[in-house]
């Protein structure tokens, strides 16, 4: 499973992409092959400001229910509609149109905590 380069990872498979002030937060294809085939999909709130590492919101799929962590603090700024919909786009397309949401970051410092795509694969071989 490719770990594409310019993002960031946290050791519960989530990824981010810093853009300035603002990051893209998302699930990992690691994390979505293992959940299966995802059904539900519960998200913060826009304007609900998060913590590092903090359980923000719900991934249900057909095997199990899982917390969504985020990797880095902030404020929600935009949540991914088409989710709600079609909460199976994060099994197609988890890296693109599967992004879950989108934050004006606290510290950008944080991102130091997190894994580059090297150090994630070295996370999933285990």
């Amino acid at each position: 499973m490719p770990s594409p380069d310019g993002l960031l990872y946290s050791k519960e498979h989530e990824w981010v992409k810093v853009d300035g002030e603002m990051a893209t937060v998302g699930i990992t294809d690691y994390a979505q092959q293992s959940l299966g085939d995802i059904v539900y999909v519960e998200l913060p709130r826009v304007g609900q400001t998060v913590r590092q590492f903090s359980s923000i919101g719900v991934i249900e799929s057909v095997k199990a229910v899982s917390d969504l962590f985020t990797p880095i603090s902030g404020e929600v700024t935009e949540v991914n509609p088409a989710l709600d919909a079609d909460p199976a786009l994060l099994n197609r397309d988890a890296f693109g149109d599967g992004w879950l949401y989108r934050l004006r970051l606290s510290d950008k410092q944080e991102s130091q905590a997190l894994l580059d795509p090297a150090a994630y694969e070295k996370v999933i071989a285990k």
